[in-house]
C-alpha cells in the first residue's frame, strides 16, 4: 500500500467524524449567539417597562450568557454591573435615580448592540420605544387597588356601608 492509499483510508474514516464535530461546534456557536440575541431583543422590547417580569428575568441572564473572556462582551457585563449597582441604590433621590437608570440601561443596551452587530446609537435606543400613557395609568390604578385591598385586609381601612332599604318584617 502506498501513502496515498493510507491517506485515502484515513480520509474515509476521519471525514465523517470531523464533519460531525464541526457541525456540533457550529451549532453550539449559533445557539450561544441566539441566546445573546434573545436577551438583547427582550431588553429592547421591554425597555419602557423596566419592572416587567420579562425585563427583570432577562437582566438576570446577562451573567449567564455573556463572557468575561471576550473583551467586547466584558464591556456588556461591566455595564450590567453598573446598572445593577444603581438598581439597588437607596441613597439617590427618585428623580436622579430615574434619570441615571435610563442612562445606564441605554449604555447596557448600546454595549450589547455593539457585540451583536446592531447599528443602534444611544439616542435611538433611548427615544425609539413606544409606551402608551394608558399602560402607565393602568399600572398606577392596579397599584392603588392592591394597596387599598391590603389596607382593608390588615384592618387599616374599612369598607363604608349604608343600608338603604330595610327588609319588611312579617
Amino acid at each position: 500500500m502506498t501513502i496515498s492509499d493510507w491517506v485515502m483510508i484515513l480520509a474515509v474514516f476521519l471525514g465523517p467524524i470531523v464533519a460531525v464535530q464541526l457541525t456540533k461546534y457550529l451549532d453550539a456557536k449559533k445557539d450561544k449567539r441566539q441566546r445573546k440575541l434573545d436577551i438583547f431583543k427582550t431588553l429592547m422590547t421591554t425597555r419602557s417597562y423596566s419592572t416587567s417580569w420579562d425585563h427583570v428575568m432577562t437582566l438576570n441572564r446577562i451573567d449567564l450568557e455573556f463572557e468575561r473572556s471576550n473583551s467586547r462582551e466584558k464591556a456588556v457585563i461591566e455595564a450590567w454591573k453598573q446598572y445593577l449597582d444603581l438598581l439597588g441604590d437607596k441613597t439617590i433621590t427618585g428623580e436622579q435615580w430615574g434619570t441615571k437608570r435610563i442612562e445606564l440601561l441605554v449604555e447596557l443596551l448600546y454595549k450589547m448592540a455593539l457585540v451583536l452587530d446592531y447599528d443602534f446609537d444611544k439616542t435611538h435606543i433611548k427615544n425609539s420605544s413606544y409606551s402608551p400613557v394608558v399602560h402607565g395609568n393602568i399600572d398606577m390604578q392596579q397599584a392603588k387597588i392592591r394597596e387599598g385591598l391590603i389596607d382593608i385586609l390588615e384592618g387599616k381601612r374599612q369598607i363604608p356601608m349604608n343600608i338603604t332599604n330595610w327588609p319588611e318584617q312579617s
